[in-house]
């Protein structure tokens, strides 16, 4: 796994920017430049010249166009995890069928995370600033920067030890549902969940931070790799046990009750929360309403702190919350906010989250 780690030279990050459009080249260029903590030591117009461009100027982190003649985005990927596999690839394409398709595929193989390039009818002063929102905050999160030698040593004690909620009493009872909030690094991490959920025995929801098309070809993929069922959610399903509903791009996914017990779930376009449509928050706060303490959070790998408030809405009403570690997750940033303030019942590396849901699930036989 690739931790997020310190620059060894100073307090900026090293980039290499791949595209075989010198417009593109130009655009990523200046919108990352716009940014003090990231300089663009160079570009390369191919996937040979990247590898050898690489082999020169050792890039912290490399922006790779998804669809480039010659030696596509594919296989320079490969390619460069042979060859520095510690070394951060961030994959951009463009919103289109195809260009989504190949973005999963690359995400599979070991990308750590994708942008989009921006679509037509925008100047190119609007596009290097819609490159510079979407790009920048990305870039940084795998990397840990210069601190003071006081403020650096308590960010390390409090990453070190991380308070877990064991001396509360949990709810060992019936679970009718568990939710699942993760962002950077999420299909891969479920990749290895999902499949290993057989003989799941309640709904399982997931919120991965996706735009649309993403989560879509998520769910089939994950699908054709599982003997559960994984669907895109769409509004007015009901939950079924053993069934695992991702939440669609650009739409919050929340549920509510419907006759006869059951729940059904709920879609809406409000307003972004945490800088994010879909977001974790909104299904947790909602499933702590619908479920209480008949729920179970797991926050896994991914940026910023999404999920904090809506897990602790959970935590409240006695639903048991799982965290991913440090260790094993691409960004111990949504997980690590958990562990920090007290709300983790478990601190589990990835390899433990799937026999951990199991046997919550197993309790609704109880």
């Amino acid at each position: 796994m690739r931790s997020v780690r310190a620059l060894d030279h100073g307090d900026r990050v090293r980039v290499l920017v791949v595209d075989d459009s010198v417009v593109v080249r130009r655009s990523v260029s200046l919108a990352l430049e716009a940014d003090p903590q990231i300089e663009v030591v160079g570009v390369a117009s191919s996937g040979e010249l990247a590898l050898l461009k690489v082999d020169q100027l050792n890039p912290d982190l490399v922006t790779l166009d998804v669809e480039m003649p010659g030696m596509n985005g594919l296989d320079t990927l490969t390619e460069l995890r042979k060859r520095r596999p510690d070394m951060r690839v961030l994959m951009l394409s463009s919103l289109t069928q195809s260009g989504a398709e190949v973005t999963m595929e690359a995400l599979a193989r070991g990308a750590d995370d994708c942008a989009s390039k921006s679509s037509g009818g925008h100047s190119i002063e609007e596009s290097i600033n819609l490159l510079r929102d979407q790009l920048c905050g990305k870039i940084k999160q795998f990397f840990r920067f210069h601190r003071s030698g006081s403020e650096a040593a308590a960010n390390q004690e409090i990453a070190s030890n991380p308070h877990v909620a064991g001396g509360r009493k949990v709810w060992t009872g019936a679970v009718e549902a568990i939710l699942i909030g993760i962002s950077t690094g999420g299909p891969a991490a479920l990749a290895h969940v999902i499949p290993a959920l057989g003989g799941l025995q309640v709904p399982l929801l997931i919120v991965q931070h996706m735009p649309p098309m993403f989560t879509k070809l998520l769910a089939q993929r994950l699908n054709s790799q599982s003997q559960l069922q994984v669907v895109e959610a769409e509004a007015g399903m009901l939950l079924e046990p053993g069934t695992v509903y991702i939440a669609p791009g650009d739409f919050h996914m929340s549920v509510r009750p419907h006759s006869g017990g059951r729940v059904k779930i709920q879609l809406d376009q409000g307003p972004p929360e945490n800088c994010c449509r879909p977001a974790v928050d909104v299904l947790f706060r909602r499933a702590a309403d619908v479920w209480g303490k008949r729920a179970a959070a797991v926050i896994m790998t991914g940026m910023g702190h999404d999920g904090l408030a809506g897990a602790r809405t959970m935590w409240a009403a006695g639903s048991m919350v799982l965290a991913q570690d440090e260790e094993t997750s691409v960004v111990w940033g949504m997980p690590g906010e958990i562990a920090k303030a007290g709300l983790a019942d478990r601190v589990l590396p990835l390899e433990e989250i799937p026999t951990a849901i199991l046997g919550i699930s197993r309790r609704s036989n109880r």
